[in-house]
């Protein structure tokens, strides 16, 4: 999973060189592209160094030494750089490119490693709004009722319309004990909801297993640095009960590590079998195929998804089906179906780009539309109400047929 640094991620792996500054600064003066004025403050005289053909680069450098010289507060020089380069990464348009400052790049990290401070949610641009992929199984925003597709337009009241990504990020996150209100859309409600939610330590284990009634429910809540020794360790448990079926739950599971969703559908399929493929611009497919020992390959299976299924549960889910391993119960998934990569840039920084779309292993691309499943079941708010769960019920009828 990781080559030296490199971590490659399903919502993640980029290869970004960026010269010192140091050697940057002394190869412009050289080239008479750069003065330094009074107490060695520089300023760009020549903006065509290495400028691309099709763009006038020189207005970058234009705006940039007009805010040195005539803005009227405090200027920050690495502040200005930071949001110079996440307006270059939004430009992209993509929801899941994303520029990282060393703040928001070692909390992201953290969540993948399983504990963080915050509400417990996945989210996600989609359409240009700030929309939830899914909160995550027993936190703090589950508890309050956040659901997938959830929009939030207000954030202690201030209308997120004015804030990057990564704001969004940063207020919603906090130290635990503090509260935050968020206000939201959703389809059917006729008027905004608001959410007060108190924010805790979120630790994650990232892999549930129940066995009852001679079927194990087998909870995959994301695809983390632990799922796989954790799969692993359930699927023994799950062979030496000799349970008649296994229900593969990946509702509201927003995805994770890729090889940590490929080593988990590994566990239900022959050897050798595709599980997913990359298409990147200008190559051939990559191809991704099992790589753990098939110990649940003969056992009778359903997978739940829901909207909240995103990324590596789609490839899993997607490949189990495309295999005739599983029927799919429950309602339409995300539809993320792209793939990022992450890498470390210097001072801390990371880039997180998309640089593939991937396809299920008949060739399906899941990207903004999401798998249906082979037998829709709602779970609605007078199920939760009621505690009952009649997707898990259908899985269950359908494993002890």
């Amino acid at each position: 999973m990781v080559e030296g640094r490199l971590k490659h991620l399903v919502t993640l792996v980029l290869v970004l060189l960026l010269a010192g500054a140091s050697y940057f600064a002394g190869f412009l003066h050289g080239h008479r592209n750069v003065v330094f004025e009074e107490k060695l403050k520089p300023k760009i005289v020549s903006t065509e160094l290495a400028k691309p053909a099709e763009v006038d680069f020189s207005l970058f450098w234009n705006v940039w030494n007009r805010i040195q010289e005539q803005y009227v507060g405090n200027v920050d020089p690495q502040k200005a750089v930071y949001g110079a380069i996440s307006g270059l990464v939004g430009s992209l348009k993509d929801p899941f490119s994303l520029f990282l400052t060393p703040e928001d790049s070692k909390k992201f990290l953290d969540d993948l490693r399983g504990q963080f401070q915050g509400i417990g949610a996945e989210l996600a641009l989609k359409n240009e709004k700030i929309v939830v992929v899914a909160p995550l199984d027993g936190s703090p925003s589950a508890r309050a009722g956040l659901k997938p597709n959830d929009q939030i337009i207000k954030i202690d009241g201030q209308d997120v319309g004015i804030l990057t990504f990564g704001e969004v990020i940063t207020k919603i996150r906090g130290p635990k004990g503090t509260t935050v209100k968020l206000t939201v859309l959703r389809e059917g409600a006729a008027e905004p909801l608001e959410f007060i939610i108190k924010r805790e330590v979120i630790t994650i284990e990232s892999v549930k297993l129940e066995i009852k009634d001679n079927i194990a429910h087998l909870k995959i809540i994301q695809f983390g640095d632990d799922t796989t020794v954790q799969a692993q360790k359930a699927a023994e448990q799950i062979i030496a009960q000799d349970v008649k079926g296994v229900v593969l739950d990946m509702r509201n599971n927003p995805g994770g590590f890729l090889n940590s969703a490929i080593d988990v559908a590994s566990l239900f399929l022959e050897d050798g079998k595709l599980v997913v493929s990359e298409e990147a611009k200008g190559s051939e497919r990559k191809e991704f195929k099992t790589t753990l020992t098939p110990r649940l390959k003969d056992k009778k299976l359903v997978v739940l998804v829901n909207g909240g299924s995103a990324s590596g549960s789609e490839i899993v889910a997607g490949a189990l089906r495309d295999h005739n391993r599983a029927k799919l119960v429950g309602e339409k998934t995300f539809g993320k179906g792209s793939v990022q990569s992450l890498e470390d840039l210097p001072g801390g920084s990371s880039l997180r780009i998309t640089i593939a779309k991937w396809l299920t292993p008949s060739g399906k691309q899941i990207n903004g539309e999401g798998i249906s499943p082979d037998i829709e079941v709602k779970f609605t708010e007078d199920d939760v109400k009621n505690g009952k769960d009649p997707q898990m019920e259908k899985a269950k009828e359908i494993l002890l047929q």
